[in-house]
This record gives C-alpha cells, structure tokens and sequence, in this order.
C-alpha cells in the first residue's frame, strides 16, 4: 500500500503539476490528524520516506513519575517495559499501524488531503492567471444565462464568466464560440480565484493590435493612447520610432486588412487611428479626425478653442458628441469646437 500511495503521488505531480513535497506535507498534516481524533489530544511523529517507500506513525508519551494524562504521559514503569532505556522527563516513541486507524479517523485523513488537493489547484489556477492579468486569451463559450447575459467561458486555464456588464453592447454569442477576453484582474477567494474578463476594455484593443500588427509587437510603431466606447467607437494614437515607417499605414494595412481582422473581432466597432505628436495644437487636430481643423488655439494649460467650417462643426462634434468627447479624453485638453 505504501507503494502505491508514493505512486500516486508521483503520478498527482506529473499529471496535475502538484508538487509532491507538497503533497507529503498534507498527507502528513491528514495522519496527525487522524491520529488526534483516534486517541484525542495525544502527540504524533508522522515519518514518510519516499526513498524507501515507506509510511511510519509514532506515538509520543512523555515518562513521568505519576500519569494525569494517560493520552499525552507514560510512567516510568510502563516505559521500561517498552523500552529499558526510557528515562523520567524523556520521550518514548511506539510505531502506530495506520491500518490500525478507525473509519471516522481515516475520513479525516482522507478529507485534509482532498482539500489539500484542491487547495494546490487553486493556487496553480491563480499562478497561471496571474501570468495573464493584462493579457487576452482566445475562451471557448461554455453557457450563457437567458436571464443575467452572463457568459460562462474555457479560457483554457478554468472556467470563468464574462459578465453582460463587460461584454460588448449588442454583441450576441452562441456555445462552442471563440472569443478573446481581455483578463482584468484576478482576486484569490476562499472557493478560489475570481478572474474578471472583459470585451470592452480599452486594453483589448491595444492587445489585438499587438497580436495583429508586426510593427507593434516588435516595438518599430508605439501606441501612445486608446479610449474607447465600446461597441461604437474607439480612438488610437500611434508613432513610429522609425522615420521610413508610416505608423498609421502600418495598423491599417493593405486594402485595410489588418484593421478588418480586429474590426471584425470587435463587432464592427469603428476604430480611427490618429498621429501622436508632441506638439499639442498637431495632435489635437488629428484626434478630431475625420473633421478638418482651421486652427487650434490654448486657452489654458490643458484646454483649447477649436475652429472648424462650419460644414465641418457636426462631424468634429460628432453623433451626440462623441468625437469630440473621444478626442478630448485621447489627448487631455478640454475642447471647445466653434465654426469659422
């Protein structure tokens, strides 16, 4: 039996990553633990080798001259019986059979190293969420409540659910979809992790891009700033740190290729891609693109007076002023948009 038990521990760290020094710390934790509720509050010495393959229980009494204690206390006549050497004040030692143990003691046994189990993958589900946080994932739909909207989800780690407060306006899903989520953040509970999942993320967006496009990933085009409404409209700045590489061309791509791919993955949600500049007046005008700009004037350290034709004043507006709340948030000035 001891055999097979080091076994399975060998065979819990291959096929579940749990560590058998771990393991042997519960199981451990489950013997002294039987052992107590066998013969109430008495001491133990739990020996496991897996050298030898072998499991030992001992008993601890401490020798006296008269017992108060008969669970925890020998005296010194029973323990010269057992062993000639015992001593007043020492410690004897007997080796308990664990097959020796009741029913009840080794279902405690068998419970602690359960939750031992459970424990160890918990903790592993939190690691390798943990290495994801900022990250999106590509998660298979597993349910989706009728009632609530939420979505539960195979992110490949567990299953986590993608809240309707997180998912993208009007975006409907069916069970065995694709989808990428973008992992929030990750919260240890005593059931186990908490993950929260996203789709309207404004970091979604940036993580597509840098899956998507080649210059991202390898550092040549920066993102300086994504906001986002999501479902309806984002907007992104970007640079080049490579003066023969047009940042903006680069996001968009060939017949607008790249852009599609995560247009596409994003319901349609309409993206503009503006030029970052250190000049504030240049990298306002661009942010109310598609709008002309005529000229940008600082009224204050972080606002300006916007003049546009006045042909151009509803589309640097935009539908219920979102264009001109987008390219605010995108570059931090307050903007006021006036027609020439």
């Amino acid at each position: 039996m001891n055999s097979e038990f080091f076994n399975a521990l060998d065979l819990l760290e291959a096929e579940k990553g749990i560590s058998k020094e771990y393991m042997l710390e519960r199981v451990e934790a489950a013997l002294v633990s039987a052992y107590k509720h066998e013969c109430g509050n008495a001491n133990v010495r739990v020996v496991l080798d897996p050298v030898k393959k072998d499991v030992k229980v001992y008993s601890q009494k401490t020798v006296v001259e008269a017992v108060s204690d008969p669970s925890s206390e020998i005296s010194l006549a029973d323990a010269q019986k057992i062993s000639k050497r015992s001593k007043l004040g020492g410690i004897l030692e007997t080796e308990i059979k664990t097959k020796s143990f009741g029913r009840i003691s080794a279902q405690t046994a068998k419970q602690v190293i359960i939750q031992g189990i459970r424990e160890a993958e918990r903790g592993m589900v939190i690691k390798e969420y943990e290495s994801k946080r900022g990250e999106i994932v590509t998660a298979t739909v597993l349910r989706i409540d009728p009632e609530s909207g939420n979505v539960s989800v195979d992110t490949g780690t567990s299953e986590a659910t993608l809240l309707h407060s997180e998912q993208i306006p009007g975006e409907e899903f069916y069970v065995g979809q694709k989808i990428k989520v973008f992992i929030m953040e990750v919260k240890k509970e005593t059931r186990g992790p908490v993950v929260t999942l996203s789709r309207t993320h404004p970091e979604l967006v940036k993580r597509l891009f840098e899956l998507e496009i080649p210059e991202i990933a390898n550092g040549t085009v920066i993102i300086k700033n994504i906001v986002r409404e999501a479902g309806s409209h984002s907007k992104m700045s970007v640079y080049s740190r490579d003066e023969n590489v047009d940042p903006i061309g680069a996001c968009i791509g060939n017949r607008g290729m790249r852009i599609d791919n995560i247009v596409s993955e994003l319901c349609g949600e309409k993206i503009d891609i503006v030029k970052y500049s250190e000049n504030a007046e240049e990298y306002i005008k661009a942010a109310l693109s598609p709008a002309e700009v005529i000229s940008v004037t600082m009224t204050d350290e972080r606002a300006c007076r916007v003049v546009v034709m006045p042909e151009q004043l509803s589309l640097a507006i935009g539908r219920e002023g979102q264009n001109a709340r987008l390219a605010a948030r995108l570059t931090g000035y307050k903007i006021d948009i006036k027609a020439e």
